[in-house]
């Protein structure tokens, strides 16, 4: 269970994290325009241009995925099953949480990749 300083360190962190998650979006987004066809680049630039992005554009549905768990997590900050793992009910060690405030599951609950 959070203590409740830790809690409302977390919740200062959640909203940090929005807000540098929405800057980033904001920033990808200039990124993940069309490559124009006019533009005066070589062959290969134009490639390069294309791969970048699709990296960003990939990078922008992430953001974009974290900001929404960052926000559904900053919604029940203060209730009882925020710091608790959802698949078993176990804490949520504060350092996991400072690290990656919108975890809902602990360690060892955490999906595998």
């Amino acid at each position: 269970m959070l203590q409740t300083e830790e809690r409302e360190k977390l919740k200062i962190i959640i909203q940090q994290h929005i807000q540098e998650a929405a800057k980033e979006i904001e920033e990808l987004k200039e990124f993940v325009k069309p490559v124009s066809l006019d533009a005066s680049i070589g062959r290969i630039s134009r490639m390069d241009a294309i791969n970048n992005k699709s990296i960003n554009e990939d990078a922008l549905m992430k953001t974009k995925k974290r900001l929404v768990k960052l926000e559904n997590v900053q919604a029940i900050a203060d209730s009882k099953e925020f710091g608790m793992c959802i698949k078993c009910g176990d804490p949520i060690p504060f350092g996991r949480l400072e690290f990656m405030p919108e975890a809902r599951t602990c360690v060892k609950c955490a999906p595998r990749r």
